[in-house]
């Protein structure tokens, strides 16, 4: 008896070491979500929203870090990559057809999540 206790603590210790899954996005969270200013905003409400606010859609859900952590896990130079060429059912440049280099960059880092990067001087 005393080895079920132990085993039983020890299980119950290793899931506390594994948190619950973050749970995707309201849709009203979705609905509200943008970006800071009004060209990425802008930009965001015209290409990326109708697919990345939409939990049907199979894209990873803006802000929704359980989804982006392995896509970022590959690197922001295949995450750009993907979002020029296209990827599994991302058209070829998210539809944006006046996005630059840098509105894409600063549009998947605003989707998944990470702080932009900091300008050197």
């Amino acid at each position: 008896m005393p080895a079920l206790i132990l085993l039983a603590a020890l299980a119950a210790g290793l899931s506390a070491c594994d948190p619950a899954p973050e749970a995707p996005p309201t849709a009203e969270a979705l609905a509200a979500r943008r970006p800071a200013g009004d060209r990425l905003a802008g930009l965001y409400e015209a290409s990326c929203k109708a697919c990345h606010a939409n939990p049907d859609s199979g894209a990873p859900l803006a802000g929704y870090a359980t989804a982006w952590k392995p896509r970022w896990a590959k690197g922001s130079d295949t995450l750009l990559k993907h979002t020029l060429e296209g990827f599994n059912g991302m058209p070829a440049g998210g539809q944006c057809f006046s996005c630059t280099a840098d509105d894409y960059q600063a549009l998947i880092r605003f989707m998944a999540g990470q702080a932009p990067a900091a300008k050197a001087n």
